[in-house]
């Protein structure tokens, strides 16, 4: 335990007086101060000037991060026949209609990434109250719900990442490994940042992106200046 508490301290302390940092400098910081036994992920948090109560305020969207997320993915396939085929000849993990709902509705739900064909979508609807909370429904706003099931895997095992705001108005995401080069975080922050940004809804009044922070999954926090991290 003591060893924990003085790892902790010693981040604290070099993060102390830091805010409002390049993307380029809060990288460094971070790398230098993850210490953890495992590959600890890199998360990005970004404050919206939106109310997603409304649905005019809502933000939602996909982007696909140039050098990945470092985290294997496993995807799971509403389909049937050709398409179930298609999407097991694609890399899905698990491809199935009835007998997949069955296995999520007895509780199994052993996927990061849910797919669907649009003719299956009818029986995909019966576990909304399962998928939804834990943001696994299809949806086509970003490219779940899709015939082109081939693509739709490729891009959710080759690094895609969906984001949407929380009801503070808050986006998270993991967008990399600390073990990866400084060079390549950089480029998935700025690719994140830019995308939530080109995801802006035609209700947002002012402000839109106020603040945009990076942690470690065990580090602490420090916020990253605006301008910087939507500078190509």
């Amino acid at each position: 335990m003591a060893k924990i508490a003085k790892r902790v301290a010693r981040a604290n302390e070099a993060f102390a007086g830091k805010a409002n940092i390049t993307v380029e400098d809060a990288v460094k910081l971070i790398k230098g101060a993850a210490s953890a036994k495992f590959d600890e992920t890199l998360e990005i948090a970004m404050n919206l000037g939106v109310d997603p109560r409304h649905a005019d305020q809502m933000v939602r969207g996909v982007v696909q991060l140039p050098n990945g997320t470092g985290k294997t993915v496993r995807v799971a396939v509403f389909a049937r026949g050709a398409k179930a085929d298609e999407a097991k000849a694609a890399g899905a993990d698990i491809v199935g209609a009835e007998d997949l709902m069955e296995t999520i509705q007895a509780g199994k739900l052993d996927f990061d990434r849910c797919i669907a064909t649009p003719d299956l979508m009818p029986l995909v609807g019966r576990l909304g109250k399962i998928l939804g909370p834990r943001n696994l429904m299809p949806n086509p706003k970003v490219g779940t719900v899709t015939m082109d099931v081939k693509t739709a895997v490729a891009a959710a095992k080759g690094g895609e990442v969906q984001f949407k705001v929380e009801k503070a108005g808050v986006i998270h995401a993991g967008i990399g490994k600390v073990s990866f080069t400084e060079d390549k975080l950089a480029q998935n922050v700025r690719a994140f940042v830019e995308a939530v940004a080109k995801a802006r809804p035609t209700g947002a009044k002012g402000t839109y992106v106020k603040k945009v922070s990076l942690s470690s999954t065990m580090g602490p926090g420090v916020s990253v200046d605006i301008t910087s991290a939507t500078q190509a």
